[in-house]
């Protein structure tokens, strides 16, 4: 590589670094100490160890100060992963969450220490299925999402962040070396910077999911009483709550409402941020009730769980599991001692 166009990639290099730093600012500012902050936080850190260990320019200087940042990048796609389920699926950060991204720094460090090439490629494996999976929940929850400001980024910034993880964790694996590879590498991080910093900046409330999941205090107008009545009857009195695969598109259809407004009426009126939750809290105080009742003690868990709506005994549990943070079966047992056989 020619000296300008070390030139011109350490420039585009600190352009995403200050970029990142800019981003990280405005996710800790209205988010910090809850989980999407501490994600974002810890995406941002290691992104801009990732812009700097992935330079020849910085990476041939070796020692210990390469070795830490080389350290610090090695989660950048599991600490990716993570701010994706956070944001998108509204999850608290547990040991369960973290785990992922504690196997793939493992690997990393691993592979790093020993040389050896199966640990480094299972490592870029791991990678890849982290950003597949990131990717997945990005297009998974997309019809159920109700805020708008998650909605209007979720493909244009989120799809393309993993992309790329999956881009650079390709080249590796299959070796490839393209022009200016370098050059090109820290264009990319620098556009994916600025796009960062231009989201999340100024640190939309709505979309990091800091605002209170709580109704709007303000009166509804008439039309919006109509449709809350309407979809009240259709929980309350309908049950729709209790078909498997119910979709926000077909509840509209049935309350007769565009499923914009829909949307709009469950997030503003009822506090939910997306589809599943808001559908979950009626299953999952129908479980309770079931759960408790001396007339189901002989009803199956997954008996409760398909009665329920659920396609299968997983998503209850987890479902369930996060809610109350007990199983099925450990808060059945807590209200009372039943038959442990018909409990699973």
């Amino acid at each position: 590589m020619t000296d300008p166009m070390v030139a011109y990639e350490l420039v585009l290099r600190g352009i995403a670094i200050g970029s990142l730093v800019s981003a990280a600012v405005g996710i800790w500012r209205v988010a910090h100490g809850k989980p999407v902050g501490i994600a974002g936080l810890l995406l941002c850190v290691a992104a801009i160890g990732h812009v700097l260990e992935s330079s020849r320019a910085f990476s041939d200087q070796g020692g210990i100060v390469y070795f830490a940042i080389n350290l610090l990048s090695l989660g950048a796609t599991g600490f990716i992963w993570l701010f994706v389920v956070t944001l998108f699926e509204d999850r608290s950060i547990k040991l369960a969450t973290l785990a992922p991204v504690a196997g793939l720094l493992a690997l990393g460090l691993a592979a790093y220490v020993s040389g050896l090439r199966p640990i480094w490629l299972a490592q870029k494996l791991c990678e890849a299925s982290l950003a597949l999976h990131a990717l997945s929940i990005v297009f998974r929850t997309w019809r159920g999402d109700l805020v708008e400001a998650r909605l209007r980024i979720r493909t244009p910034f989120v799809a393309i962040v993993a992309l790329y993880a999956l881009l650079m964790a390709g080249l590796q694996i299959a070796g490839l070396e393209l022009p200016a590879r370098d050059l090109i590498n820290g264009a990319a991080l620098a556009a994916l910077g600025i796009a960062g910093a231009a989201i999340f900046l100024r640190g939309p409330a709505d979309l990091l999911g800091v605002t209170s999941q709580q109704p709007q205090a303000t009166p509804a107008s008439a039309a919006d009483q109509a449709a809350l009545d309407r979809l009240n009857r259709a929980m309350d009195a309908d049950q729709v709550w209790r078909r498997e695969g119910l979709t926000i598109g077909a509840l509209a259809d049935l309350i007769g409402l565009p499923e914009h407004r829909l949307r709009r009426l469950i997030n503003d009126r009822l506090g939910f941020r997306n589809f599943a939750a808001f559908i979950n809290a009626r299953r999952i105080e129908a479980a309770k009730r079931m759960l408790t009742d001396p007339e189901q003690a002989r009803t199956t868990v997954a008996a409760i769980a398909f009665d329920l709506g659920f396609g299968s005994l997983g998503p209850f549990n987890r479902a369930f599991k996060e809610a109350t943070g007990l199983t099925p079966t450990e808060f059945r047992r807590t209200q009372g001692s039943p038959n442990p056989e018909i409990s699973r």
